[in-house]
């Protein structure tokens, strides 16, 4: 039987100390794939202290085993499998599990079940006997119902009680709040749509938590009896530490979710159960609610990790009840900017990736320090540019958005004199000892440092670090103002010393593949679509609206190393009753353009009006110059123009091939043009929520959960 067109599948498991279990897990693998096609199995190890990672290789030689040299929780296990395995549906699997033939199949099905983004198995016990898996969303009404009833009782209450415990239930098909997350199936569209799980609960309620959000964002989760796991755990109803632990982050998730008022209330509800039980029970029978309690009042913000105390009582738990090794702390990030944030558009990929990742670490931006000085007769506007940059170091070290106070931005003063060798060498001693002050000040001690510009490999190379990220998100060696021999140079240095290179562009990893192997990771560019949707007419800008229809726009920078000034005249002149609508700053004199009458230049519009500006658009439009700088892009602009529901119009480069539907590919100026009147006509080769549907799961947080999982991994051997 032939395999449905599915996205590839990788089974995660991650382990802890694990070795007397996991090798059935393993085991159990081959007749459960039965009929659904071949899978990549994903072993992440959180220090295990046992032989775990020995009877991986031996029981399952063709697995990939991650071991992440510490234990952050079940969560962050989780979050470095999923990581790993980009492209692909998920089964994030315990050690304990034992899936039955022909299940994975089973889940398959049910995943690729319309509006679906989770799938999960019926939970046995090894004699057959049924686990209560299904819950209902956890509320404090339902809470309360549990403490004064009992959890059977109040379960066959929907209003008061989470858990489903009707038997008949579990022997049909059906869509559930959320499941318990021993066994469960996700497809790519949810875990690209989604934030990753939320690693601040070590353990317990991350995957309700991933699980409500899930289906908050349209994924439903489907529970299919026909599959079946067989999960030997249940260390949680005897270990007083893990009983704990659930009932605190129950109160955490439920004030996370809504604010604190509510989440004393639960808190209320939860110890009330406690209290309860501890009472009842009294003796031996009452200790794990007498631990509860203990944990619930007072209630700390978030478990304590082994770095924050030692092996405290929090810290030294996992899924399946062992002792954790120490976890190393979280690493701070400091970046290297290709841009200034200041002065250039912040939708750039650092600055996107590195507000993502501040919402889990502190982060320092570094502003650009250049390529080269700019010259007269060798470089455009520039008094302007120095003028510019003089005024950014002027700001020193600021906090610039006040949702992300981890977030921090500096502009150390450089001397980009990169020519001379000796030069290069004052510059770097000067631009480092900027960056490690700051650094040290903030507590940076030992950060994860990306690069962006390949300038600051001089910069970085003695740094201390955890890990050396390259984002090579150009080939920077073309850009026509370089020093081309010394940016090839610095270049190839990052390339051969960093534990990571990350690429937008399949075809320039390609190229390099030879320098880098496996450490060359693709990390496509993501979009806000937030931020990234159409706005109706009533609030789109008053001198947009102005400008009459149809309109064909352009937002972004006007390079003359990327943008086709000779085809934007071309449009002018060869459509002369449609308005071309420019948005962005420019570097060359805009005069050959303006002085035509349907040419609307409108200059630098912030970022935060962006998308109303091209709400107004009919025609979106890529006039990129055919030279190495664009032939190796992967313009952000593309993501952007398709969450407006906009049609597409470009010029040719490799990364488009996966386009090819939404956007029209033109070879030539004549062609473009023809391809601009054609989009006019027909309004473009997808409709508007087609477009932006196709981008929906490119989220800046799942890319900067895949760099961060990347990253603070331990270098492999090189």
């Amino acid at each position: 039987m032939a395999v449905p067109d599915w996205p590839p599948l990788a089974i995660v498991i991650v382990t802890y100390s694990s070795g007397e279990v996991v090798e059935g897990c393993l085991r159990s693998l081959d007749a459960a794939l039965a009929g659904a096609g071949p899978a990549r199995v994903v072993v992440v190890d959180n220090a295990s202290a046992d032989d775990t990672v020995e009877r991986v290789r031996r029981v399952a030689p063709e697995a990939e085993v991650i071991q992440t040299g510490r234990n952050a929780g079940f969560a962050a296990g989780v979050n470095a499998g999923i990581a790993a395995a980009d492209g692909c549906d998920v089964l994030v699997l315990n050690p304990d599990i034992r899936l039955t033939p022909g299940s994975v199949l089973l889940l398959r099905q049910a995943l690729a079940l319309p509006g679906t983004g989770i799938a999960a198995p019926r939970l046995t016990g090894e004699t057959g006997r049924l686990h209560l898996s299904l819950r209902r969303r956890p509320t404090v009404p339902r809470a309360l119902g549990e403490a004064l009833l009992g959890g059977h009782t109040a379960g066959r209450i929907p209003a008061l009680g989470e858990l489903v415990v009707d038997p008949a239930a579990y022997g049909r098909p059906q869509t559930a709040d959320w499941v318990s997350g021993a066994a469960w199936m996700v497809s790519r569209a949810c875990l690209d749509a989604l934030d990753p799980l939320d690693e601040r609960y070590f353990l317990y309620s991350e995957e309700t938590e991933y699980m409500l959000r899930a289906g908050e964002a349209g994924f439903a989760v489907r529970y299919e009896p026909r599959a079946v796991a067989v999960h030997l755990g249940g260390e949680q109803s005897t270990s007083s530490r893990l009983w704990a632990l659930s009932s605190a982050n129950r109160v955490r998730m439920h004030r996370e979710r809504y604010g604190r008022p509510r989440g004393q209330l639960m808190r209320l509800a939860v110890g009330l159960n406690e209290l309860v039980r501890a009472v009842a029970r009294g003796g031996a029978g009452g200790r794990r609610h007498r631990a509860a309690l203990r944990q619930l009042v007072p209630l700390r913000e978030w478990p304590l990790l082994p770095d924050e105390e030692g092996a405290s009582a929090t810290a030294s738990l996992t899924r399946d009840g062992s002792s954790p090794a120490e976890k190393a702390p979280s690493p701070g990030y400091v970046c290297f900017s290709a841009q200034d944030w200041w002065y250039h558009n912040r939708a750039h990929s650092d600055f996107q990736l590195m507000r993502s990742v501040a919402a889990h670490r502190k982060v320092l931006v570094v502003n650009s320090i250049g390529m080269r000085m700019p010259m007269l007769g060798r470089s455009t506007q520039v008094l302007r540019r120095v003028g510019r940059k003089l005024r950014s170091v002027a700001m020193l070290v600021r906090r610039p958005l006040r949702e992300l106070p981890g977030f921090y931005v500096m502009s150390p003063l450089p001397l980009p004199f990169y020519g001379s060798p000796l030069a290069r060498r004052v510059n770097a001693l000067l631009v480092r000892a900027q960056v490690l002050a700051v650094s040290r000040a903030l507590g940076l001690h030992r950060p994860v440092i990306m690069v962006t510009i390949p300038t600051a490999w001089d910069v970085v190379r003695p740094m201390r670090r955890r890990a050396l990220v390259f984002n090579r998100s150009d080939r920077h060696s073309s850009f026509p103002e370089s020093d081309r021999p010394t940016i090839e140079a610095l270049e190839r240095g990052l390339l051969e010393s960093s534990d990571h290179v990350v690429y937008v562009s399949t075809a320039l990893m390609g190229e390099e593949s030879g320098v880098t192997g496996d450490r060359a990771h693709f990390l496509d560019h993501g979009v806000d679509t937030d931020h990234f949707r159409r706005r109706p007419e009533s609030e789109q800008p008053a001198d947009l609206r102005a400008i009459p229809g149809p309109r064909v726009g352009f937002f972004g920078a006007l390079d003359d190393y990327l943008v086709d000034f000779d085809l934007l005249e071309r449009i002018a002149v060869e459509l002369p009753g449609v308005s071309l609508v420019l948005i962005g700053d420019a570097t060359v004199p805009m005069e050959r353009l303006t002085r035509h009458p349907n040419v609307h230049w409108l200059g630098f519009r912030p970022y935060e009006r962006i998308p109303a500006y091209g709400s107004g658009f009919d025609v979106a439009i890529m006039p990129w110059l055919d030279n190495p700088w664009i032939r190796n892009s992967n313009p952000i602009k593309l993501k952007e123009y398709l969450a407006l529901g906009l049609p597409v119009v470009s010029t040719d480069f490799q990364e488009l091939a996966n386009y090819a539907d939404r956007v029209r590919i033109a070879a030539d100026g004549g062609l473009f043009v023809e391809a601009v009147r054609a989009t006019l006509r027909d309004g473009g080769l997808q409709p508007a929520d087609t477009m932006r549907g196709s981008v929906l799961g490119a989220s800046w947080s799942s890319r900067a959960a895949r760099l961060m999982a990347l990253a603070e991994l331990p270098p492999g051997p090189r």
